[in-house]
C-alpha cells in the first residue's frame, strides 16, 4: 500500500467525487480510478460506491477512511517534526586554490542539498595557511598536503594527485608528449610557487634527486595569476592538473604532459579538529566533503587523481 493511494481515497470521500477528486489532486481521472482499484484489489475489499448522491464509503471504506485520516495526520507531524530539527550552523571549510578549483562548486552544490540550513564558510589559500588556520581553530575542516604540524586532528587521506607538466598551447617551449620526467624540464622556463608552498617543497625535492637546478623565471603565489602568466607564454609551470579546473577550455588551452617520477605526487588529506570539538554541522560537511572528492575522481572530473589507500 501506497501513502498516496491513501491520501487519493481519503479525498474522493472527503469530496464525494472521483472526478472532483482528480481535479483538485491534478490528476487524470482514469489514473485515480485505477489507484483506487489497486487499494481495493490489496485490501481485498469494497471501499466505495455510487449512489444517486455521489460516491460514499462502504462500511469497510468508512473504517478504512477513519485509520487513513488519522495515519496522514501522523505523517504530516513527522515531517514537520524533521524540517523543525533541520541540521543548522555554521561551517568553516578551507581549500587550497587547486583543489577549490575542482571541489569547491561541487561541496557547495552537495551541501545547499543535504543541509539547506547550514552556513557554509569557504576559505581558499595555501595549504601551509590553511594548517595554521586550522591550528588556531579558525576553520573545521580542510583539505591539506602537508600533516606533520597536527596537534590533535582528526586526519583522513583523500586521494592521490599525479603532477604534471604545463604550458601553453599557443606558445610551447618544448614538445614532451603525454609523459616526461623532472630531468626533462632542465633549462625550461618555470613559474612556481614560493618556498613556503608545500608544492614548491616536493618540486625541489625531485629536482635534487635529478641533480639539477631548475630554471625559475618566476615565483607566484597565485594560482589564478600564475596559470595567467603561463597561458601567456611566460613561462611553464608544474602542478597538479586541478590548476587548470578553473578553465571550461583548460584542455585546448594548455598542453599537459604527466610527470612520470614516482614521487612527483603529492597527497591530499582531509583534516579537521579533534572531533569531539565538532559540531554536528561540521561532522556532517566533513562526510560530504569526502564523498564529493570521491565522487569526482571515481566520475573522470578530477584529472591525475586516484583515491588514497584506506
Amino acid at each position: 500500500m501506497e501513502l498516496r493511494q491513501m491520501r487519493y481515497f481519503v479525498r474522493v470521500v472527503e469530496l464525494g467525487s472521483i472526478s472532483r477528486a482528480a481535479l483538485d489532486l491534478q490528476l487524470v481521472q482514469s489514473a485515480l480510478s485505477q489507484q483506487i482499484g489497486r487499494l481495493e484489489g490489496e485490501l481485498a475489499t469494497r471501499l466505495l460506491r455510487r449512489t444517486s448522491k455521489g460516491i460514499t464509503p462502504t462500511e469497510a471504506g468508512l473504517a478504512f477512511f477513519r485509520e487513513a485520516q488519522l495515519a496522514l495526520r501522523h505523517v504530516e507531524q513527522a515531517a514537520r517534526a524533521a524540517h523543525e530539527s533541520r541540521l543548522t550552523g555554521s561551517v568553516s571549510v578551507g581549500l587550497a586554490p587547486t583543489t577549490a578549483s575542482v571541489l569547491g562548486v561541487p561541496l557547495m552544490l552537495a551541501m545547499r542539498e543535504r543541509y539547506p540550513d547550514v552556513r557554509l564558510h569557504m576559505v581558499s589559500a595555501l595549504s601551509g595557511h590553511l594548517s595554521n588556520m586550522l591550528n588556531s581553530r579558525q576553520l573545521d575542516l580542510a583539505v591539506l598536503f602537508e600533516t606533520q604540524p597536527a596537534r590533535r586532528w582528526s586526519v583522513t587521506p583523500l586521494l592521490q594527485e599525479r603532477l604534471f607538466f604545463i604550458q601553453s598551447r599557443k606558445h610551447r617551449f618544448r614538445e614532451l608528449g603525454a609523459r616526461a620526467r623532472i630531468a626533462d624540464l632542465k633549462a625550461l622556463p618555470l613559474i612556481l610557487p614560493s618556498g613556503p608552498h608545500g608544492l614548491r617543497s616536493t618540486l625541489d625535492a625531485a629536482f635534487a634527486r635529478a641533480r639539477f637546478k631548475p630554471n625559475i623565471v618566476a615565483e607566484i603565489d597565485s594560482l589564478a595569476m600564475l596559470m595567467d602568466a603561463v597561458d601567456h607564454g611566460l613561462g611553464c609551470t608544474v602542478q597538479p592538473w586541478a590548476a587548470i579546473g578553473r578553465y571550461a577550455d583548460g584542455a585546448a588551452r594548455f598542453a599537459l604532459a604527466e610527470i612520470a617520477d614516482a614521487e612527483a605526487s603529492r597527497l591530499n588529506s582531509l583534516c579537521s579538529i579533534s572531533d569531539d570539538e565538532l559540531s554536528p554541522a561540521a561532522i556532517a560537511a566533513r562526510v560530504v566533503l569526502a564523498q564529493c572528492a570521491r565522487d569526482l575522481v571515481r566520475a573522470g572530473r578530477w584529472g591525475g587523481a586516484e583515491l588514497a589507500a584506506g
